[in-house]
């Protein structure tokens, strides 16, 4: 029989492409996938470390899993992955003795052998977090959790350091992926059927080929667009540093590539801005902004934006206000700043926001999105969409949803065929997260 796996996964796209990963990983090593931890020989916990209490995450889950397990009578390995095992590396071992492996974000294709000698006994606790320079993954393995959308990864690491983020460190420093290993799993993907290509990197319009010169972000979605079977492509994150003229002219010119532009900026003013060492001012984002819109119009933006960052005053939380007023940006992740393990902002400055003043703040800036959004939404009611259908309501019969080019979700009645298709909706209802339609056509098969 067979010896079973489950991987959790939290965080980032990218997090949740190396759950894929990881998952593909043990299959090829005879392991079959389980959902139910009482019933695994091997629990894999990819974490996260971007936000405040990720360690406590973990070991709150270690013990769901210990509570499971021991209900049956089972005692899993458990080894624990992602950018906390490479942040805290041994010291995982010091804190709880149910890790048997910890894993770095580099050493991820290390996993079904450290676990196969956990399982046999052959060793004590493992540990590799060590660096390694390959970014390569063999084509085909990852098991994909979406049967419309496949993650892609194209750069590995950062050397952006902003000072409130960890990324450099968990992830290390920036490696590109060879266009030719892109390709060639983004040709697999859309050969299985996934017709959403998603490129992923930590600051992916940075990307250059490490083998074609000629090669830079704007050339590689051209090469994906012109991959058969693909027929919308995304990318996550870019920087406003790197948002260029090449990058504005793929927007126009391939519309495989969906009208969203992420874009984070974090703060709408410029003094939090340069200590957060963003290299790029409030006039310099709106800017861009503005760009942006004059070569793509009508197209969506989305944004990170952190409030309470060390130093951050009323006026400063103001001018990210009225900036977010000024861009009405289609949907915004908003984080209430957290001292990160290593970090520029946690070795020189103080956290010195109180946290009632921080939760004040999101909750103004969120009202402030919430209303946006909702404005931005009405304006759709009337038109019809072309929605490429990703998902099945769990919660009721006959129930479709799927997103705009302009990554609006959209629900609305139909039958599961429709899945992976692109079809035509008109909108009749919207709310501040989504919009509700009914159905006018699909496309021909």
């Amino acid at each position: 029989m067979a010896r079973k796996y489950l991987v959790e996964a939290y965080g980032c796209q990218m997090n949740m492409h190396d759950g894929e990963r990881l998952a593909g990983l043990l299959e090829s090593a005879g392991f079959e996938a389980t959902a139910d931890p009482a019933d695994a020989d091997v629990i894999v916990i990819n974490t996260c470390s971007v936000r405040e209490r990720a360690e406590e995450k973990l070991f709150t889950r270690l013990g769901e899993f210990r509570e499971a397990a021991q209900a049956v009578g089972n005692s899993p390995v458990i080894a624990v992955t992602g950018c906390v095992a490479q942040q805290e590396g041994a010291a995982l071992l010091k804190r709880s003795r149910l890790i048997d492996v910890v894993v770095g974000t580099q050493r991820v294709k290390q996993l079904p052998m450290l676990v196969t000698r956990a399982l046999e006994e052959t060793v004590g606790p493992q540990v590799d977090i060590n660096p390694h320079e390959d970014v390569s993954f063999p084509l085909g393995i990852a098991r994909r959790a979406d049967s419309v959308k496949a993650y892609v990864n194209i750069i590995e690491g950062c050397n952006e350091f902003c000072a409130f983020c960890v990324v450099p460190y968990t992830r290390g420093h920036e490696r590109m992926r060879p266009s030719a290993e892109i390709l060639a799993e983004v040709r697999e993907a859309a050969a299985r059927g996934h017709r959403e290509i998603q490129l992923l990197g930590q600051i992916v319009n940075h990307y250059q080929a490490p083998d074609d010169a000629d090669c830079d972000f704007a050339g590689l979605l051209a090469k994906v667009h012109d991959v058969p079977g693909v027929e919308r492509i995304r990318f996550a994150s870019p920087h406003p540093r790197h948002v260029t003229p090449r990058l504005l002219e793929a927007y126009r010119t391939l519309p495989k590539v969906c009208r969203h532009l992420h874009l984070p900026v974090q703060s709408g003013s410029t003094r939090v801005l340069a200590a957060m060492r963003r290299r790029y001012s409030r006039e310099r984002y709106l800017e861009i902004i503005q760009e942006v819109r004059e070569a793509v119009p009508g197209i969506c933006l989305s944004t990170d934006m952190i409030v309470g960052f060390p130093g951050e005053t009323a006026a400063d939380f103001e001018d990210t206000l009225s900036l977010t007023a000024a861009v009405r940006f289609h949907s915004m992740f908003s984080f209430k700043y957290s001292p990160r393990p290593r970090t520029l902002a946690i070795k020189r400055m103080p956290d010195d926001v109180p946290e009632d003043e921080k939760t004040r703040r999101i909750v103004e800036l969120q009202a402030l999105q919430r209303a946006i959004q909702s404005e931005l939404h009405q304006q759709s009611v009337g038109k019809v969409e072309t929605v490429l259908v990703d998902a099945t309501s769990r919660r009721r019969d006959h129930e479709l949803s799927g997103r705009t080019s302009g990554n609006t979700v959209v629900n609305f009645p139909g039958e599961p065929g429709l899945l992976g298709r692109l079809a035509r909706v008109r909108i009749t209802a919207a709310g501040p997260n989504s919009v509700r339609g009914e159905l006018v056509d699909v496309e021909v098969s």
